[in-house]
């Protein structure tokens, strides 16, 4: 497959490195790789990233770019990410292709995830 030009990497602000990955870890299942306080490699996620710490958020209302990951289940993704301390910003709605919801992490910072079931 040729990379050139393709997104490869994405990097999240977030308040608490250590809390954050907990949460990811414990709703989607994530690993991480640190790379000392301040930062967290991403794996398992789809697409490489990073966690960074910084007191900036990211919203759509705000203009940020949103990350939306997939779920074979939306009412268990629901339930998980509530369960870990996260916030549905956006119920469940239906769009061209499936279905998807908005939530907001520990940190205030907006994704989505979609079904197309």
């Amino acid at each position: 497959m040729n990379n050139h030009h393709k997104i490869n990497y994405i990097e999240i602000p977030v308040k608490d490195v250590t809390a954050s990955k907990q949460f990811f870890s414990q709703v989607f299942a994530w690993q991480f790789v640190d790379y000392g306080q301040d930062y967290a490699c991403i794996k398992d996620a789809g697409i490489a990233g990073g966690l960074f710490k910084s007191s900036s958020t990211v919203s759509i209302a705000q203009g940020s770019v949103l990350l939306v990951i997939y779920s074979d289940n939306l009412a268990a993704s629901q339930r998980a990410i509530e369960k870990a301390g996260g916030v549905i910003t956006m119920p469940t709605f239906s769009f061209p292709g499936g279905r998807r919801f908005h939530f907001s992490d520990i940190n205030n910072n907006e994704y989505g995830v979609w079904s197309e079931k």
